[in-house]
Protein backbone atom coordinates (compact mmCIF):
# COMPACT_ATOMS: atom_id res chain seq x y z
CA UNK A 1 0.00 0.00 0.00
CA UNK A 2 1.35 3.39 -0.99
CA UNK A 3 2.15 5.90 1.73
CA UNK A 4 2.25 8.80 -0.71
CA UNK A 5 0.22 11.77 0.54
CA UNK A 6 -3.18 11.74 -1.14
CA UNK A 7 -6.67 13.17 -0.79
CA UNK A 8 -9.91 11.46 -1.75
CA UNK A 9 -13.29 13.15 -2.11
CA UNK A 10 -16.18 11.11 -0.74
CA UNK A 11 -19.41 11.55 -2.68
CA UNK A 12 -21.62 14.00 -0.77
CA UNK A 13 -19.16 13.71 2.10
CA UNK A 14 -15.78 14.88 3.37
CA UNK A 15 -12.28 14.82 2.00
CA UNK A 16 -10.30 11.86 3.27
CA UNK A 17 -6.63 12.84 3.56
CA UNK A 18 -4.07 10.07 3.93
CA UNK A 19 -0.39 10.16 4.87
CA UNK A 20 -0.34 13.95 5.09
CA UNK A 21 3.03 15.02 6.48
CA UNK A 22 2.14 18.46 7.77
CA UNK A 23 -0.81 20.83 7.91
CA UNK A 24 -1.09 24.45 9.03
CA UNK A 25 -4.15 26.32 10.24
CA UNK A 26 -5.41 29.79 9.27
CA UNK A 27 -3.14 31.51 11.78
CA UNK A 28 -0.04 29.58 10.77
CA UNK A 29 -0.34 27.13 13.63
CA UNK A 30 0.70 23.50 13.16
CA UNK A 31 -2.23 21.10 13.21
CA UNK A 32 -1.59 17.56 14.38
CA UNK A 33 -1.97 15.11 11.52
CA UNK A 34 -3.00 11.47 11.56
CA UNK A 35 -2.49 8.72 8.99
CA UNK A 36 -6.10 9.18 7.85
CA UNK A 37 -8.18 12.31 8.43
CA UNK A 38 -11.68 13.31 7.37
CA UNK A 39 -11.67 17.01 6.47
CA UNK A 40 -14.83 19.10 6.23
CA UNK A 41 -15.84 20.32 2.79
CA UNK A 42 -19.50 21.15 3.38
CA UNK A 43 -18.63 24.32 5.31
CA UNK A 44 -20.76 23.46 8.33
CA UNK A 45 -18.67 21.30 10.65
CA UNK A 46 -18.44 22.51 14.22
CA UNK A 47 -14.98 20.96 14.45
CA UNK A 48 -13.27 22.49 11.42
CA UNK A 49 -11.08 21.58 9.69
CA UNK A 50 -12.28 18.09 10.60
CA UNK A 51 -15.58 16.54 9.57
CA UNK A 52 -18.20 16.05 12.29
CA UNK A 53 -20.94 14.60 10.08
CA UNK A 54 -22.68 17.92 9.42
CA UNK A 55 -22.68 17.22 5.68
CA UNK A 56 -25.48 14.70 6.27
CA UNK A 57 -27.56 17.14 8.30
CA UNK A 58 -27.31 19.95 5.73
CA UNK A 59 -27.76 17.70 2.70
CA UNK A 60 -24.41 18.58 1.14
CA UNK A 61 -24.12 17.64 -2.53
CA UNK A 62 -20.68 17.25 -4.04
CA UNK A 63 -21.90 17.94 -7.58
CA UNK A 64 -23.94 21.10 -7.00
CA UNK A 65 -23.40 24.57 -8.43
CA UNK A 66 -22.11 26.12 -11.62
CA UNK A 67 -18.42 27.05 -12.03
CA UNK A 68 -17.55 30.73 -11.86
CA UNK A 69 -14.98 32.31 -14.14
CA UNK A 70 -14.18 31.42 -17.72
CA UNK A 71 -12.13 28.30 -18.35
CA UNK A 72 -9.69 30.05 -20.65
CA UNK A 73 -5.96 30.72 -20.55
CA UNK A 74 -5.28 34.44 -20.90
CA UNK A 75 -1.81 35.70 -21.78
CA UNK A 76 -0.11 38.86 -20.52
CA UNK A 77 3.13 39.55 -22.35
CA UNK A 78 6.11 41.44 -21.01
CA UNK A 79 9.59 42.19 -22.30
CA UNK A 80 11.31 39.87 -19.83
CA UNK A 81 8.55 37.53 -18.72
CA UNK A 82 5.08 36.53 -19.89
CA UNK A 83 2.34 35.43 -17.49
CA UNK A 84 -0.73 33.29 -18.17
CA UNK A 85 -3.91 33.23 -16.11
CA UNK A 86 -7.00 31.00 -16.06
CA UNK A 87 -9.95 32.69 -14.25
CA UNK A 88 -11.69 29.35 -13.61
CA UNK A 89 -8.83 28.18 -11.38
CA UNK A 90 -8.43 31.40 -9.39
CA UNK A 91 -9.41 31.09 -5.71
CA UNK A 92 -9.11 34.83 -4.93
CA UNK A 93 -6.33 34.24 -2.41
CA UNK A 94 -4.88 37.59 -3.53
CA UNK A 95 -1.27 36.54 -3.00
CA UNK A 96 -0.48 38.31 -6.28
CA UNK A 97 -1.74 41.66 -5.02
CA UNK A 98 -0.09 41.23 -1.65
CA UNK A 99 3.33 40.50 -3.12
CA UNK A 100 3.30 42.69 -6.23
CA UNK A 101 0.23 44.90 -6.34
CA UNK A 102 1.92 47.22 -8.82
CA UNK A 103 2.04 44.36 -11.34
CA UNK A 104 -1.17 42.50 -10.45
CA UNK A 105 -3.88 45.12 -9.99
CA UNK A 106 -7.57 44.44 -10.77
CA UNK A 107 -8.14 48.20 -11.07
CA UNK A 108 -5.81 48.52 -14.08
CA UNK A 109 -6.34 47.24 -17.61
CA UNK A 110 -4.96 44.78 -18.36
CA UNK A 111 -4.88 43.72 -14.74
CA UNK A 112 -1.50 41.99 -15.14
CA UNK A 113 1.33 44.17 -16.49
CA UNK A 114 4.60 42.22 -16.16
CA UNK A 115 6.79 45.14 -17.22
CA UNK A 116 5.78 47.11 -14.12
CA UNK A 117 7.87 44.73 -12.04
CA UNK A 118 11.00 42.64 -12.25
CA UNK A 119 11.21 39.08 -13.50
CA UNK A 120 12.04 37.97 -9.96
CA UNK A 121 8.91 39.65 -8.57
CA UNK A 122 6.70 38.00 -11.17
CA UNK A 123 8.27 34.58 -10.59
CA UNK A 124 7.74 34.95 -6.84
CA UNK A 125 4.06 35.68 -7.37
CA UNK A 126 3.59 32.74 -9.72
CA UNK A 127 5.19 30.46 -7.14
CA UNK A 128 3.03 31.89 -4.34
CA UNK A 129 -0.26 31.50 -6.24
CA UNK A 130 -1.84 28.56 -4.38
CA UNK A 131 -4.27 27.50 -7.09
CA UNK A 132 -1.92 27.49 -10.06
CA UNK A 133 -4.15 29.96 -11.90
CA UNK A 134 -0.99 31.93 -12.66
CA UNK A 135 1.87 30.42 -14.63
CA UNK A 136 4.87 31.52 -16.66
CA UNK A 137 4.85 31.13 -20.42
CA UNK A 138 8.02 29.51 -21.73
CA UNK A 139 9.77 30.35 -24.98
CA UNK A 140 8.43 27.11 -26.49
CA UNK A 141 4.86 28.19 -25.72
CA UNK A 142 4.38 25.83 -22.80
CA UNK A 143 3.25 26.91 -19.34
CA UNK A 144 5.38 26.55 -16.24
CA UNK A 145 4.02 26.51 -12.72
CA UNK A 146 6.35 27.35 -9.86
CA UNK A 147 6.20 26.03 -6.30
CA UNK A 148 7.11 27.74 -3.07
CA UNK A 149 7.98 26.30 0.33
CA UNK A 150 4.64 25.27 1.74
CA UNK A 151 3.37 22.32 3.78
CA UNK A 152 1.10 19.63 2.33
CA UNK A 153 -2.09 21.40 3.40
CA UNK A 154 -2.43 25.05 4.37
CA UNK A 155 -5.85 26.23 5.52
CA UNK A 156 -6.70 29.75 4.37
CA UNK A 157 -8.66 31.84 6.86
CA UNK A 158 -12.29 31.79 5.74
CA UNK A 159 -11.11 30.12 2.56
CA UNK A 160 -10.08 26.84 0.96
CA UNK A 161 -7.43 24.23 1.54
CA UNK A 162 -4.17 25.07 -0.23
CA UNK A 163 -2.60 21.77 -1.24
CA UNK A 164 0.87 21.09 -2.58
CA UNK A 165 2.67 17.86 -3.53
CA UNK A 166 -0.33 15.71 -2.62
CA UNK A 167 -2.18 13.43 -5.05
CA UNK A 168 -5.40 15.20 -6.05
CA UNK A 169 -8.89 13.76 -5.46
CA UNK A 170 -9.87 14.46 -9.06
CA UNK A 171 -8.39 15.13 -12.46
CA UNK A 172 -7.91 18.58 -13.93
CA UNK A 173 -11.21 20.42 -14.24
CA UNK A 174 -9.82 23.46 -16.03
CA UNK A 175 -7.37 24.10 -18.84
CA UNK A 176 -3.74 24.20 -17.75
CA UNK A 177 -4.43 23.14 -14.17
CA UNK A 178 -1.39 22.10 -12.13
CA UNK A 179 -1.18 18.62 -10.64
CA UNK A 180 1.42 19.79 -8.12
CA UNK A 181 -0.60 22.51 -6.41
CA UNK A 182 -4.30 23.23 -6.23
CA UNK A 183 -6.99 24.52 -3.88
CA UNK A 184 -9.90 22.47 -2.56
CA UNK A 185 -13.29 23.92 -1.67
CA UNK A 186 -13.96 24.17 2.08
CA UNK A 187 -17.14 26.26 2.07
CA UNK A 188 -19.26 23.74 0.16
CA UNK A 189 -20.44 26.30 -2.39
CA UNK A 190 -17.93 26.00 -5.24
CA UNK A 191 -19.38 25.18 -8.63
CA UNK A 192 -16.13 23.46 -9.57
CA UNK A 193 -15.97 20.91 -6.73
CA UNK A 194 -13.82 19.43 -5.41
CA UNK A 195 -11.77 22.49 -6.34
CA UNK A 196 -12.32 26.03 -5.11
CA UNK A 197 -13.63 28.57 -7.63
CA UNK A 198 -13.59 31.60 -5.34
CA UNK A 199 -17.26 31.41 -4.34
CA UNK A 200 -16.35 31.64 -0.64
CA UNK A 201 -14.93 35.10 -1.37
CA UNK A 202 -17.91 36.24 -3.41
CA UNK A 203 -20.42 34.99 -0.80
CA UNK A 204 -18.51 36.25 2.23
CA UNK A 205 -18.25 32.79 3.78
CA UNK A 206 -16.61 32.48 7.17
CA UNK A 207 -15.42 29.39 8.99
CA UNK A 208 -16.81 30.53 12.34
Amino acid sequence: MSDKPAIEARENGPFVAKHIRNMKGPDGEDIEVKATMALCRCGHSGNKPFCDGSHEKVGFKSDSGEPSGKDKILTYEGEEVTVTFNPRICAHAAECGRLAGHVFDPEQKPWIQPDKGTRAEVEEVVAACPSGALALKRADGGREHRLTERCDITIEKDGPYWVQDVTSPAGAQAEGMSSKKYVLCRCGMSGNKPYCDGTHHDEGWTAE
